[in-house]
């Protein structure tokens, strides 16, 4: 009796918070299946990860319940730091029992969560961009719906120059870790192959917000057209700096990996007006499921879809329909599940690819357009066009076991 009226006091509130959890997350019936968000709430990146919070939520909340017990979902911090991201997966999987993952907003953390995740009995869906994820640091129960590095400089750089043919000398602003160094070494081969001059590179730590000196630099190098390989914020502070200096007058800027809406809204339309831009992921693409998202986060929060959102909301439906089609949530049912599995995505027809567990799905290469001749609020771009570039299985040193 008195261990019953000790475990209902209110001041036990105070033990989740303890312990890092929620209240929600401690108060779960205990058949319930937890999944976890490990994205970036604090930090440069967090802006990316409250949208994936929010897109988790919509998926979860559209479920509600998988293989007859109701679904729920914790949102843990990873700050974009990997040591941070793994503490988070290893507490959750033991304390909470959480072995199903959508999340990874960097590649750095991604690939460090994608090991504790297979050693926890996991299965981990990111959206993060490097080349190896699903390259030689593949592992069994790591799934990529983004495209990678390789796919985005391929449907961005690679249409930009057919599009700009008088444009012979590039120069690239990188992030220094595998990302950024994935699509620095992704360009340098289509410059190679298609006699474009690359006449300078600079590269800048992940907590760089002053981009003037790497800015001026490139002024001095004289290019027809700047690269900005970096992501997120970061993206954004070197392209306002580079508006600033009026580099958008006298040359093309492409921003290969763009986070979408929230950025564009975020820059302003006079920021993006004549700025190219790739993308994973743009609202106003025509496929089922993704006018049914559209719908529902109009629905739930007054907002179109970005990328981030979107990215969070559909991998939290594989994870899903693996465990439904598996009708298990044990890590080989669900893992085999996944593998192969074709439906209709975000983007139209979508696959996940077997031999390396990477999502053959289209990038977009957009143009930003004059605030004068926006349609709405969120009519920031043209969609000049899109497609699927992927190395194949045995060139991209993936080797599942």
């Amino acid at each position: 009796m008195q261990r019953r009226r000790f475990l209902s006091l209110p001041a036990l509130g105070a033990v989740p918070a303890a312990l890092g959890l929620s209240s929600t997350a401690w108060a779960q019936a205990k058949d319930q299946i937890q999944l976890g968000c490990p994205v970036p709430m604090s930090g440069p990146f967090a802006a990316n990860g409250k949208f994936a919070d929010l897109g988790m939520r919509l998926a979860v909340e559209q479920y509600g319940k998988v293989l007859g017990r109701p679904l729920g979902y914790t949102v843990l911090d990873t700050e974009g730091k990997p040591a941070t991201a793994v503490r988070k997966v290893q507490e959750s999987a033991q304390q909470q029992g959480i072995r199903f993952f959508a999340g990874g907003i960097l590649s750095s953390e991604t690939l460090a969560m994608g090991k504790e995740a297979e050693k926890a009995g996991g299965v981990l869906i990111t959206t993060a961009g490097a080349d190896e994820i699903t390259g030689k640091d593949c592992n069994s129960a790591t799934f990529r719906w983004s495209v990678p590095t390789f796919g985005a400089i391929g449907q961005t750089v690679r249409p930009l120059i057919d599009l700009l043919p008088k444009a012979k000398r590039w120069y690239t602003i990188t992030p220094q870790y595998v990302f950024g160094d994935g699509l620095l070494s992704a360009a340098k081969d289509i410059f190679k192959e298609k006699g474009v001059e690359h006449v300078g590179n600079s590269y800048h730590s992940l907590n760089e917000k002053e981009f003037s000196g790497y800015l001026t630099n490139a002024i001095a190098a004289k290019p027809d057209v700047l690269l900005l390989l970096n992501f997120g914020a970061q993206s954004s502070d070197a392209l306002r700096q580079a508006i600033s200096f009026g580099m958008n007058k006298r040359m093309a800027i492409l921003v290969a990996w763009a986070s979408g809406l929230e950025q564009f809204e975020a820059l302003g339309a006079d920021t993006c007006d004549g700025i190219y831009f790739g993308a994973q992921y743009w609202h106003t693409v025509d496929s089922p499921l993704n006018r049914e998202l559209v719908k529902r986060t109009a629905d739930k929060f007054k907002s179109s879809p970005n990328y981030s959102l979107a990215g969070s909301y559909v991998c939290t439906r594989l994870l899903i329909e693996a465990i439904n089609k598996a009708g298990s949530v044990e890590q080989k049912a669900v893992v085999a599940a996944l593998e192969g599995m074709k439906y209709q995505g975000l983007t139209g027809d979508e696959e996940v690819r077997k031999g390396d567990h990477q999502v053959i799905k289209d990038y977009y290469l957009l143009k930003g357009k004059a605030k004068a001749k926006m349609a709405n609020k969120d009519d920031f771009v043209d969609v000049l066009s899109s497609g699927k570039s992927f190395l194949p299985v045995n060139q991209t040193g993936c080797t599942l076991g």
